[in-house]
């Protein structure tokens, strides 16, 4: 019988994808009260700001001078997919839709033929601290939607199933688990079309827990990545977290818990067998395609930028809420 484990890595940063998954990567920061422009209210002397990715006092500023977070910058040729656990993200695109989502919510943005976004978190709390914790995923695109028009969808945290039992909680942002189906992905996504097995779960186990993790179909990469908790067991291999396992998935898997609760997301998919051409923010087939982006971002900026500044963040007695190109408003 094949083992249940094909290979067990450390977690980085980014943490290492497989196909149809191209890149994802684990935010947590612990960042101090808010001041008054929702930035932080401790000094942002010694950081490299504009490019702060070194974890000091427990936080990082990331591209954000003021604020910590993305400004504005393009995508195309995938889709980004954006789990907010705590905290919040300001969402402004070049589409000139918008949002403010976190505690639970996930963004669901296609970028296809080419979009400009920016991801900043305002720091609403004046009177205690606030903490961030966010995965973002990049999901390719085939061949034939790289060009399709951008998406901009929120996945509101009390509509997305979570299936609790005994022995975990299961979060399902894509695909279905044990009967129970995800909310629609976006309509061009590799994910829209059941017969590519894409899961995108966060498993919660409850500590001293015997969790079956239940098959996918065949030819399907599926990699768990560990990121809190201590230990688990597979088939008696002992496993600490940060730690990414690639699992055969033909078969049920046997998880077990030690004295902690044990967090852990899932990504899986059948793979996109296309060549994968890849140049910071565009991702497509051929190296002319990548060319043909880069001129066009510069000549166009993907429909340019409607919002008052790359950084930009909204009103701090916002609430969460979401506006679609369209003009749509939701708000919760």
């Amino acid at each position: 019988m094949d083992s249940s484990i094909h290979h067990v890595f450390t977690l980085g940063f980014p943490w290492q994808t497989q196909n149809p998954f191209l890149f994802c990567v684990y935010h947590l920061d612990h960042y101090p009260k808010g001041n008054d422009e929702m930035g932080p209210t401790d000094a942002l002397e010694g950081r490299v700001l504009g490019n702060d990715f070194v974890i000091k006092d427990g936080w990082r500023m990331y591209h954000g001078r003021t604020i910590p977070g993305f400004p504005a910058h393009p995508h195309r040729g995938f889709e980004t997919i954006t789990i907010v656990d705590k905290g919040y993200c300001d969402h402004s695109d070049s589409l000139g839709a918008s949002g403010r989502f976190g505690e639970g919510d996930v963004q669901w943005m296609t970028a296809g033929r080419g979009v400009q976004h920016s991801e900043m978190f305002p720091l609403l709390n004046t009177d205690k601290e606030n903490p961030l914790e966010l995965f973002q995923i990049w999901l390719n695109l085939p061949k034939k939607n790289k060009f399709t028009n951008p998406h901009f969808a929120m996945l509101w945290h009390e509509d997305i199933p979570v299936i609790e039992s005994d022995e975990a909680s299961v979060k399902i942002i894509a695909g279905n688990y044990r009967g129970y189906k995800a909310l629609e992905p976006a309509p061009n996504s590799w994910a829209s079309d059941s017969g590519n097995d894409v899961a995108i779960w966060n498993i919660h186990i409850n500590a001293n827990s015997n969790y079956t993790l239940p098959a996918s179909m065949k030819g399907v990469n599926r990699t768990l990545y560990f990121y809190e908790g201590s230990e688990i067991a597979i088939e008696g291999q002992t496993i600490t977290s940060n730690h990414g396992i690639e699992l055969n998935g033909s078969g049920n898997i046997e998880i077990k818990t030690g004295d902690t609760t044990c967090h852990l997301l899932l990504l899986q998919g059948k793979p996109i067998t296309e060549p994968v051409v890849q140049h910071g923010p565009f991702v497509m087939n051929t190296q002319l395609e990548i060319q043909n982006a880069m001129d066009e971002y510069r000549i166009d900026q993907f429909g340019g930028w409607p919002w008052p500044h790359p950084d930009n963040v909204h009103p701090k007695e916002k609430g969460r809420f979401a506006k679609y190109p369209n003009g749509t408003l939701e708000e919760k």
